[in-house]
């Protein structure tokens, strides 16, 4: 790693100038002057352009006096000066102080619009270099006027001929008025409009100045026009001959030609303002930036470093490459990318290697109560099952606790898994927990698990469920059986966590569908072990996400994959159906309940909306009870009371209900083996992830399941998820697809809260090349020095970038 260019710089000077000190009457050689210039030259404040302007100024006028006097006594003086000058700036602290400040530092930027751009998501120096264009204005092929193509957009340079406010008569007849210009050349005219932001731009669009104009070119009536174009006065230095002519001197025309940023836009925040404000920022302080990356792999890739990074995708060559520019492809991109990742991988390695010194629990049984209950399941566990509870029970001997996560898609057998980890727990004489996100989940839960303790012999599992609708008396009964020992395995929601909870001895915590619970609320089970000692954490995700990338957003976890689904299972028969297709659906349903089968309805929205045009689960329950007489139709949702809706799935496991109407509270881990038909209405309102778990819940026994999606409005994104769900049941393919469709901001940012590393530059989808770069790079560097104590600054840019986050990793 390096430091900053104005450090090094900086740092380079000081060494100078203590070199002259050992020979006073050595003459200021032409090196040090070369530093201080090259210094002053970089991209710093001005406040650090003064510091090293003064400094110079010092040691030339001390050397000036020394030739005169042929006296040392004033050159030390003014080293020693020069010196204290410069010192703070040789530390990489200022830097970061500097990068740190609000944008108030820059010129023109008060307090007042300092807070407005603050909370746009601008609130330092930093935050400006670092918001990077998302394109570019190609300005390089300045047009004449007359060969403006309507629509298309451009960028030409004209003189404002006339420039006016004028009267315009909206719709219902107010009257507003608008700023009109004509702007030309030797070849044509073009009107160029303002409905709003007149007053601000008159005093730019002057007659007789020369404009460069950015914008769409459209026709109105007889006559091309721009409307709200962007515009730059630029002839502040024409002669007076020039200013009176038609057309834009040539001289103007070279010097205006380049490749101009655009960058993502806020609401609120002015794009040529925003533009004006990076460009100061990268004037201003890019020089300051430190780079971290390893110096080989630095030269390997042929990457420039940070500093220079920013300055060349921000202010970018009149000769760049622009389609490398526009795709993110260039050296200069990379180097940002994977500076970004490296630094993540380093923290993410630092939090492993701290995880590993935690006290947890060791349990060393010998695992007999464990392969009996195997030998007793009612089916036989894949090779991905045995696979993920060998490596879960190695880590339950570790004496630090397990920080696992088992990936699996729905139906592939995690719950199964968590359960046999429950009873190596319990084996050993602990206890163990499992938090599920929803009461409908937890019941469902204690439901299926007592029902497997029952079948692999597990009869003396002393089981309770644990949620905030149970009654007073039964809480506080449960609560007093966990703080005795009485209960070996607790399941239940956020009732779990709550203060009065107490357990006896806590070994395992099991977190099932993960990224529904904030990191409080995980860290907060986690607090909960015995005697100080944490206890180990089986962290489960029914939403699988491609391999690359849970390697980086769970860095810190281990990962166990179970990418099997049992045997005899039948993929589930995915069909699409449109407005007008009801008859089908009908019949669908009623062959199913002639069958003996169960289905499913789901809607998105519990009752009708007079604000949303969707069909609702109350009103529809009444019109499938008019459809079907024969049959017992319930309804399940989330603001039912815990105990009808208790009731309710009760009877649809038992197979009284044969249709169960519902919203997404059985997205997850319910599980009929008679349910065979899922149909979810108004499926372009859901999510990818969402239909794939909404179909798990169906072809979960050895009858085969249908899936029916009825989409009634079209949007692009919506038939690519209806795409991908007919191509596959494929739940690691479904999760690629849903990556790119919705690139993976959205698609970890919803479903993997408190995980989701806030990237500025990098793209996990679109730079997964280098991922891997990254982690052997940071993998090498902890290796060779674990506790970074030879790489002090390092340590400190990865508590800056990413201490917030890596906090709260390994909670789960």
């Amino acid at each position: 790693m390096s430091v900053s260019p104005f450090t090094a710089s900086t740092r380079g000077i000081c060494a100078l100038l203590h070199a002259c000190s050992d020979e006073p009457r050595a003459v200021l050689d032409a090196n040090l002057h070369e530093a201080f210039e090259r210094a002053i030259a970089l991209c710093i404040p001005p406040s650090a352009k003064k510091a090293l302007a003064d400094a110079l100024a010092l040691i030339e006028s001390a050397e000036t006096a020394m030739r005169a006097t042929n006296s040392a006594k004033d050159w030390q003086a003014a080293l020693l000066r020069a010196l204290d000058l410069l010192a703070p700036f040789s530390e990489v602290a200022w830097c970061e102080h500097a990068l740190a400040s609000p944008l108030s530092a820059l010129k023109g930027v008060g307090a007042k619009r300092a807070a407005t751009l603050e909370k746009k998501g601008f609130a330092t120096i930093s935050d400006l270099l670092f918001h990077l264009p998302s394109r570019y204005d190609d300005r390089r092929s300045l047009l004449r006027v007359g060969d403006l193509q309507v629509g298309s957009r451009v960028t030409f340079l004209a003189k404002v001929q006339v420039a006016e406010f004028t009267p315009s008569r909206m719709r219902g007849g107010t009257l507003r008025r608008v700023f009109e210009s004509t702007v030309g050349d030797e070849t044509g005219t073009i009107r160029l409009k303002w409905f709003h932001g007149g007053e601000r731009i008159k005093d730019v669009v002057v007659p007789g100045v020369t404009l460069r104009v950015t914008g769409d070119v459209r026709r109105y009536r007889f006559h091309k026009e721009i409307i709200h174009p962007e515009v730059e006065r630029i002839d502040a230095g024409a002669s007076e001959s020039e200013a009176e002519s038609s057309a834009v001197p040539e001289t103007i025309w070279q010097d205006f030609r380049q490749v101009t940023p655009d960058y993502p836009s806020r609401e609120g925040v002015n794009m040529r303002g925003l533009r004006f404000l990076i460009h100061h920022a990268v004037t201003q302080y890019a020089d300051l930036v430190s780079s971290y990356l390893p110096e080989a792999l630095a030269k390997k890739h042929g990457l420039p470093s940070a500093a220079e990074s920013l300055q060349e995708i921000h202010l970018p060559d009149v000769d760049v490459d622009l389609e490398a520019l526009l795709e993110r492809r260039t050296p200069a991109h990379a180097r940002l990318v994977i500076e970004e990742l490296y630094l993540l991988e380093v923290g993410l390695m630092l939090r492993r290697a701290e995880q590993k010194r935690q006290p947890g629990v060791v349990l060393e049984g010998d695992g007999a109560r464990v392969l009996r209950a195997v030998e007793n399941f009612p089916f036989a566990l894949t090779h991905a099952q045995r696979r993920a509870l060998d490596e879960i029970l190695q880590d339950l001997r570790e004496p630090h606790p397990m920080h696992r996560l088992v990936q699996g898609d729905v139906g592939s057998g995690k719950t199964a898994v968590a359960f046999l980890a429950a009873i190596a727990a319990v084996a050993c004489g602990y206890q163990a927990a499992l938090m599920a996100p929803t009461e409908l989940l937890a019941e469902q839960h204690e439901r299926s698990l007592r029902k497997l303790a029952q079948a692999c012999g597990e009869t003396e599992l002393r089981m309770a469920c644990l949620t905030a609708s149970r009654g007073r008396d039964v809480s506080d009964a449960i609560r007093a059986r966990l703080s005795s020992g009485e209960i070996d395995f607790v399941i239940g929601t956020h009732a779990l966590i709550q203060d009065d909870v107490k357990w006896k001895r806590l070994a395992l915590c099991v977190i099932d569908e993960q990224h529904r619970f904030g990191v409080a609320q995980r860290k907060a089970l986690m607090a909960k072990g015995p005697d100080a000692l944490v206890p180990h954490v089986l962290v489960m995700t029914a939403t699988p996400i491609p391999r690359t990338l849970a390697m980086t957003l769970y860095g810190d976890l281990d990962l166990s994959v179970i990418d099997e689904l049992p045997p005899g299972r039948s993929p589930v028969v995915t069909d699409v159906l449109r407005s007008g297709e009801g008859q089908r659906v009908v019949e669908m349903i009623r062959a199913t309940i002639a069958r003996g089968e169960q289905a499913y309805v789901v809607y998105p929205l519990v009752e009708e909306s007079e604000k949303i045009d969707l069909r609702s689960a109350m009103e529809s329950t009444e019109k499938i009870k008019a459809a079907f007489p024969e049959a017992r139709v319930d309804l399940v949702h989330g603001r039912l009371d815990a105990r009808e809706r208790a009731e309710a799935m009760d009877r649809f496991v038992r197979g009284e209900t044969q249709i169960l109407v519902s919203t997404t509270v059985i997205e997850v881990g319910v599980d009929v083996s008679n349910a065979t038909l899922m149909v979810v209405e108004h499926a372009e309102r859901f999510g990818l992830a969402q239909l794939h778990q909404l179909r798990g819940r169906v072809g979960r026994g050895s009858k085969s399941g249908a899936c029916l999606l009825i989409s009634r409005k079209v949007t692009e994104d919506s038939e690519a998820r209806l795409r991908a769900m007919i191509e596959t049941t494929d739940g690691f393919k479904i999760a690629d697809a849903d990556l790119k469709i919705r690139g993976p901001g959205e698609f970890l940012g919803t479903r993997q809260s408190g995980h989701l590393p806030d990237f500025k530059v990098a793209d996990l989808l679109r730079d997964s090349r280098w991922i891997a770069v990254a982690r052997t790079a940071a993998s090498d560097t902890v290796k060779q020095d674990p506790q970074l104590k030879q790489h002090s600054e390092l340590a400190r840019a990865v508590e800056l970038r990413w201490g917030a986050k890596l906090s709260v990793l390994g909670v789960g």
